[in-house]
């Protein structure tokens, strides 16, 4: 399947950032990836993106919305901004390549 390059830009805008924390890691094992995803997307729009740019089959997504969170540095208080991740789920023996040997 040909993808044209406005289509490759707006697939790219909704997956952010692959997140690398050690619950993420761990959950690698199990063929799962944890990326950051723009606000609006849905479950249906994500995997969409990753079977497209990645040429992976997804079994399944799940998406956590986490809320802003109040932050305070010496008087002045502030909000981190609130953001979502997607979980992905992929068919066993398909593998993405985030972290390539250098």
């Amino acid at each position: 399947m040909k993808i044209k390059s406005q289509e490759i830009q707006v697939l790219q805008s909704i997956l952010k950032y692959p997140v690398i924390s050690d619950k993420s890691t761990g959950l690698l094992e199990s063929n799962k990836y944890t990326f950051m995803v723009d606000r609006h997307a849905d479950k249906s729009v994500i995997k969409t993106a990753i079977n497209s740019l990645f040429d992976v089959t997804v079994l399944n997504v799940n998406t956590l919305n986490i809320p802003p969170k109040k932050r305070t540095v010496g008087r002045f208080s502030g909000y981190k901004s609130k953001y979502k991740k997607a979980i992905i789920t992929l068919k066993e023996g398909d593998t993405l390549d985030l972290f390539p040997d250098r």
